[in-house]
């Protein structure tokens, strides 16, 4: 079986294959009551739609460097996700970011001189294989329903992804990113706890935008997705709270950073 080109793996991907009815032609998806490739993830890519439910469950913070991809914080620290347990069961009712529902599929290039994006799979997920159980990936050699809301599903993150992008653009553009910085005190502890290493909106710029463009954002409800970001943060404390109960934060105050998914 052809693989597509593995430079690069996205977040939770360890293998890629395109899907098709010669290979796979008995193959079937099975869903799962937990999610083993979240543990030890503690930084979620996420889209601008989903701004408006993730700000409820998590901190919405943006990558250092280059490429600054919104991330929903399941976790402060690397390694440390608090919503998920050893196995990967989902132990405290969230929004699940369309990142992880999306797995184990993905659109990709199957050569780098395309512009087409063709339906693959991580084979080495437990979700999809030749099983004697599970919803069929074809049938008649034809796409099941499955596999074509698989491949609705991935259409409309790849959309939402464009539009994510043009949110960074727009941030970009007024220079509104900053680096940030958490401070958390905590109880018995000279110093604060300090978390850097991540960027955020800069709300001193952002009184500063003019008007006209204030209005524009309004109107597009781009604004309303920077002040999701903005009130999301103060979930940072409720997540270090989270942390030290089950003791998997840092033991004394050492400047940590949320590590930036690429």
């Amino acid at each position: 079986m052809a693989s597509a080109p593995q430079a690069n793996l996205p977040l939770f991907y360890k293998d890629l294959m395109p899907l098709n009815s010669r290979d796979h032609a008995t193959w079937r998806a099975k869903s799962m009551d937990s999610a083993p490739w979240l543990v030890g993830q503690h930084a979620i890519p996420l889209t601008v739609e989903e701004f408006p439910q993730a700000q409820r469950h998590f901190p919405i913070i943006f990558a250092s460097g280059d490429n600054p991809v919104p991330l929903a914080l399941m976790g402060l620290n690397e390694g440390v996700n608090v919503f998920v347990n050893e196995q990967g069961k989902v132990e405290t009712p969230i929004y699940l970011p369309a990142y992880i529902r999306r797995y184990p599929f993905l659109l990709a290039k199957l050569t780098p001189d395309t512009q087409d994006l063709s339906l693959c799979f991580d084979p080495t997920s437990d979700m999809v294989g030749d099983f004697s159980e599970g919803d069929p990936l074809f049938v008649d050699n034809q796409p099941s329903d499955g596999t074509k809301n698989a491949l609705n599903f991935c259409e409309s993150f790849e959309q939402a992804g464009q539009k994510t992008a043009a949110f960074i653009e727009e941030l970009t553009k007024h220079e509104l990113l900053m680096e940030g910085e958490v401070a958390i005190q905590q109880e018995g502890f000279e110093q604060p706890f300090l978390y850097r290493g991540f960027q955020m909106i800069n709300q001193e710029k952002l009184r500063e935008v003019r008007g006209d463009v204030l209005r524009g954002w309004n109107q597009s409800g781009l604004l309303a997705l920077i002040y999701a970001h903005l009130f999301s943060l103060d979930l940072m404390r409720e997540i270090f709270a989270r942390q030290q109960a089950l003791g998997k934060g840092p033991a004394v105050p050492t400047p940590a950073a949320p590590a930036p998914v690429n």
